[in-house]
């Protein structure tokens, strides 16, 4: 990326070892992330040309002399954060918080070739490769599956729950799928758009409210006895994403917000008073992976459906258009 709006696909030297816990992998697919278009759209400044890209599945080209999890030729997923999956942090399960991490998007995973450091930590591999009709699946696990999982689960989604979801892109719409999963009782898909409100239903919302701000916070409310939700998903990352979520869960409830926060500003008192559980940040996708890729392997969830848009990897730039606007919930690149 150049400068908001201006994505070109251009070569660049082949990734290598470079040191002993490094992998380089041949990606088999790479998408376009709802992140990636805050710098597009100039929310984030791009101060240089930078390399594009967190998300990623592939094959084992090439390991490091102390990598021992991985080997070449397997199939592997990784997180958008490399940990060592060792440290204090990450055994607590918060491995997008490493005291060792890297962050993927700095080596541009929209690519052919991506170095991975950290790669016993952050590589998890399949028995065997899988078909082409997983891939997308086993993507989504790489990223929007996993946050959307974190949101749910930080969300506490459960048996008996009612689950609210603010935002319909594929980390919202992938929320719905865990909550699902996780046996919530009733979910709530907030969406003003017909293609995700059909695939928010698919992924096992119960309801869809087309309502924003107040009106959709009075929405939730009706919908729950006056009490509103007992977990909400934030997936958004804006001031009014941010305040509907509080707003739409009962006292005692639990917002779980993954959505990257832009200007977003917590009134102290609102909080004192709402008596609502906050939990949120970048998600420990590597936590929940080989849950994950087991229920994507078995055929228990299907999240490559969130990928409306297939690309070869020299179009990036109509990915991200067609992201920007509203045309795709999500392109995934073939490299």
């Amino acid at each position: 990326m150049y400068k908001p709006g201006d994505v070109r696909v251009e070569e660049r030297a082949d990734p290598r070892i470079e040191l002993p816990t490094d992998a380089v992998i041949r990606l088999s697919a790479t998408c376009v992330c709802g992140s990636d278009l805050w710098p597009y759209r100039g929310v984030q400044p791009v101060t240089e040309p930078s390399p594009m890209g967190h998300e990623y599945v592939g094959v084992v080209e090439a390991v490091g002399g102390e990598v021992t999890s991985v080997r070449p030729g397997q199939f592997v997923v990784g997180s958008f954060w490399a940990s060592d999956n060792t440290c204090e942090i990450c055994r607590a399960g918060y491995q997008s918080a490493c005291v060792h991490r890297v962050p993927m998007g700095m080596f541009g995973s929209q690519a052919e070739y991506l170095r991975v450091p950290l790669a016993d930590g952050t590589l998890v591999a399949t028995p065997e490769v899988p078909g082409a009709g997983l891939i997308p699946s086993y993507l989504a696990a790489s990223d929007v599956l996993g946050t959307g999982w974190f949101a749910a689960d930080a969300a506490q989604a459960g048996p008996g729950k009612t689950v609210a979801v603010v935002g319909d892109g594929a980390v919202g719409l992938l929320a719905v799928l865990a909550a699902r999963q996780m046996g919530a009782e009733r979910i709530i898909a907030m969406s003003r758009h017909a293609d995700r409100q059909k695939l928010a239903l698919e992924f096992g919302a119960t309801d869809i409210v087309t309502e924003r701000g107040d009106e959709g916070i009075a929405k939730i409310k009706e919908l729950t006895n006056g009490l509103g939700a007992h977990s909400v998903v934030e997936a958004v990352g804006t001031q009014e994403a941010m305040r509907q979520a509080i707003r739409s869960a009962r006292p005692g409830g639990h917002v779980g917000f993954v959505g990257v926060s832009h200007d977003v500003r917590l009134d102290g008192m609102e909080m004192f008073w709402s008596l609502v559980h906050l939990h949120g940040g970048p998600a420990p996708v590597r936590r929940y992976l080989p849950d994950l890729m087991h229920r994507i392997a078995t055929g228990a969830v299907e999240p490559g459906k969130v990928f409306d848009l297939e690309l070869p990897l020299d179009q990036a730039a109509e990915g991200y258009r067609a992201m920007d606007e509203r045309r795709a919930i999500k392109a995934l690149l073939h490299p």
